[in-house]
């Protein structure tokens, strides 16, 4: 039938210069490209850029803190102007990041807005406490170790500014996990304390770190189609095996053991098995519930202003270690 002259016109489902856009990417995409702040590209590709940059960002800075905490704190001048010099360097990262992520359209007034509110997520490793300086060395050693596995691949991602980013990133967090381990060997040979003191951070942090790389590749929500756009280059499970495997060599060296009984060489697979990792623990702090609920970083920030949020957990670890003590002379 014939629409009459001024009748108005149901558009188009897609016109036709957003199919050619949308194809030139996909060209680009397949063709290991990176895809630039001018060109174009689709609203979920830039929503998706958006939130694991900022993500990432805000994990930079709130990462600051736990360490930050013990710089007057340090065992020695030295320890202490590394920790400055680390700490500085997380900020730095947030700063590229944040960048990065305004590339995309995204003020950092809103990205700030988003972490302060309790409404934009960061990783919940910076939400436990830090109990002693062996912790410090766990952060560099195993949470740092975690995150380069992380972070390596993103050298590689489709987004040109946020690649070039990671480059500089990666090239420091690959020092603060050196210089993390290195603090964590003084100390194993140190006191029957100070050892103590080591085994009992990474018994602590251990699992954490597994579940730092994300839920089963099965169960993730953004996986798929972050690998599908280059955005992501490794899967969950697949970079947990790679720390898995490079971690244990290291673990050895050090002398400590990782608490996970089922954790042995697989020949066939050539590979370290693992036991299961707390999946609920995990969903329940994405959540947003337990040790790191929406209203833990405003707290926390004022309690690591006044030193006294350590204070707290260490007198709190003092008294659990106390109970156990009476119940095995019991």
């Amino acid at each position: 039938m014939d629409i009459p002259d001024g009748a108005a016109k149901k558009p188009t489902a897609v016109p036709d210069a957003m199919s050619e856009q949308e194809a030139a990417f996909e060209a680009r995409i397949a063709a290991d490209g990176r895809i630039e702040p001018q060109d174009w590209m689709p609203a979920a590709y830039r929503k998706t850029l958006v939130r694991q940059i900022s993500q990432h960002a805000h994990s930079e800075i709130v990462g600051m803190l736990p360490e930050g905490n013990w710089i007057s704190r340090a065992p020695s001048l030295k320890r202490k102007a590394i920790l400055i010099a680390k700490v500085q360097d997380e900020g730095g990262h947030g700063l590229y990041l944040y960048s990065a992520a305004e590339t995309l359209g995204t003020g950092r007034d809103e990205m700030l807005e988003g972490l302060h509110s309790g409404k934009a997520k960061y990783s919940s490793i910076f939400n436990y406490p830090t109990l002693n300086w062996a912790d410090v060395g766990v952060i560099g050693w195993l949470v740092d170790g975690a995150a380069i596995m992380n972070q390596v691949p993103l050298c590689r991602c489709s987004y040109g500014p946020y690649a070039r980013a990671m480059i500089r990133v990666c090239k420091e967090e690959s020092f603060h996990q050196r210089q993390g381990y290195e603090a964590l060997l003084v100390m194993m040979k140190g006191t029957e304390e100070q050892k103590a003191m080591v085994q009992d951070a990474v018994n602590r942090y251990w699992w954490k770190c597994l579940a730092m790389f994300g839920p089963p590749d099965a169960d993730s929500p953004h996986s798929a189609q972050g690998m599908r756009w280059g955005i992501k280059r490794i899967s969950n499970d697949d970079l947990r095996q790679k720390f898995i495997d490079a971690t244990v060599p290291q673990a050895k060296v050090l002398g400590v053991t990782l608490p996970d009984p089922d954790l042995k060489w697989n020949e066939a697979r050539g590979h370290y098995d693992y036991g299961q990792i707390d999946w609920d623990e995990f969903w329940n702090t994405v959540a947003g519930n337990g040790p790191c609920n929406k209203e833990r970083l405003a707290t926390r920030v004022k309690a690591h202003n006044d030193g006294q949020w350590v204070r707290d957990a260490a007198l709190a670890y003092a008294h659990k270690q106390q109970e156990r003590a009476i119940k095995e002379a019991a």
